[in-house]
């Protein structure tokens, strides 16, 4: 296994539509971005995950040394260094990329950032851990909405908290080892799509459903958990 391939399967990079749907969603709630504008939070936001998912794996590797060596790390196809330098540069890439519409969505980038790394380095053995992770979405929603340079309204709070309610759900059926957790992460977009479809948006509804049949297809390639 080459180093590249070892980074896309630590980063999980076939989950990623499920943040670009976070992102559509959220947008819409908003009231819209430009492309541009939208195009660097779809990066950033994309960057932030993988970086967490790299920085997972680097912080569980003594456990998966045990319980999984077949993964990148204990099976030496990239190094502990490389793995803590990648996702941390990651992070900062995308708190970086967040911060260029403001003070605002800097600090929304940075609280995300700060929850994705509790989330790495606590979630062993933490009862919370299926919150933290579940944070870690609805801040999508709110870094998202502050790019937009929109109020924190009512439906957008609203939708991040139904976003978080879902995904603590699916993490800790994941704790106890429920099977097709994978569908059920693929699934988060269609909760974007529920939310957009119900403030009115049929298009982003379609679009966020399309996330979903693409992260099934992308985890046939690469696993999603």
């Amino acid at each position: 296994m080459t180093p590249i391939i070892a980074l896309v399967r630590l980063a999980r990079i076939s989950n990623l539509p499920t943040i670009w749907s976070n992102v559509l969603a959220a947008s819409v709630l908003a009231g819209g971005m430009e492309a541009s504008g939208l195009a660097i939070v779809l990066l950033a936001m994309s960057l932030l995950y993988t970086g967490g998912m790299v920085l997972n794996d680097a912080f569980d590797r003594e456990i998966d040394r045990r319980e999984r060596p077949e993964r990148p790390l204990p099976s030496g196809a990239i190094t502990p260094f490389a793995a803590f330098a990648v996702g941390g540069g990651l992070l900062l890439a995308g708190v970086l990329g967040l911060a260029s519409f403001g003070t605002e969505s800097a600090l929304a980038g940075l609280a995300l950032a700060g929850t994705i790394l509790a989330y790495d380095a606590w979630h062993k053995g933490n009862p919370l851990s299926p919150v933290l992770m579940g944070l870690c979405r609805g801040l999508v929603y709110i870094g998202t909405a502050l790019a937009a340079q929109a109020a924190l309204s009512g439906p957008i709070l609203a939708a991040a908290l139904a976003l978080l309610v879902y995904v603590v759900a699916l993490t800790e059926l994941a704790k106890r080892g429920v099977g097709h957790v994978g569908a059920l992460i693929a699934a988060i977009a269609l909760v974007d799509a529920a939310i957009a479809a119900a403030a009115g948006h049929g298009m982003a509804a379609l679009i966020c459903v399309a996330c979903f049949v693409l992260t099934l297809v992308l985890q046939r390639f690469v696993s999603g958990t």
